[in-house]
């Protein structure tokens, strides 16, 4: 497969600079938690206070191996959770090159502050929360990702340019890239 994928933080930018992304290079753009909400006719935070975050991760796992199958490449922006399944990483792996957007707290807190339909946000301290959940899932991301992208400070045009430029180099020079500023 060919696709672009786009993974990290909740509020770290995967759905607009995927959407972005993907009007740039010509394909068609997927969001895993929209594509969930379509299929069930329910929104992620029913599910989650329903049927359980387990049940809501069954789902990611079932979007994603429908997904690997689509033959068009697409750009794919997953829940920021999606990665943590050990499950998941192989079939991320398969599916084509995985881009890791980073953003650091103080651009995580502003982005989310207002956010009141993320399940795993919510009660408590939100920087508190953000660190608690970065300190589990960043290295999973940083072990997954083909290429780290930061979106602090910098506009969607800028980070959607970078992204491109990286595609279009040899593979092997960019796997395992770093860049932008993570200040």
């Amino acid at each position: 497969m060919n696709h672009v994928i786009m993974i990290g933080f909740m509020g770290a930018g995967k759905t607009t600079i995927g959407k972005k992304l993907a009007k740039r290079l010509e394909r068609e753009f997927i969001d895993t938690d929209q594509w969930i909400e379509e299929k069930t006719g329910r929104i992620i935070a029913d599910i989650f206070a329903e049927d359980g975050e387990d049940a809501f991760r069954r789902l990611e796992t079932e979007t994603l191996r429908e997904l690997e199958n689509r033959q068009a490449p697409c750009v794919i922006s997953v829940g920021g959770g999606l990665p943590m399944q050990p499950g998941n990483r192989p079939i991320l792996a398969r599916m084509g090159t995985v881009v890791f957007l980073e953003a650091g707290t103080d651009t995580l807190v502003e982005r989310l502050k207002n956010d009141k339909t993320r399940p795993k946000l919510q009660g408590g301290d939100l920087r508190q929360r953000i660190l608690d959940l970065m300190a589990e899932r960043e290295a999973v991301y940083r072990d997954v990702a083909d290429l780290r992208v930061s979106t602090d400070h910098r506009g969607y045009r800028e980070v959607v340019e970078e992204i491109v430029s990286l595609l279009r180099e040899p593979a092997p020079s960019y796997t395992k890239q770093t860049s932008g500023s993570a200040d």
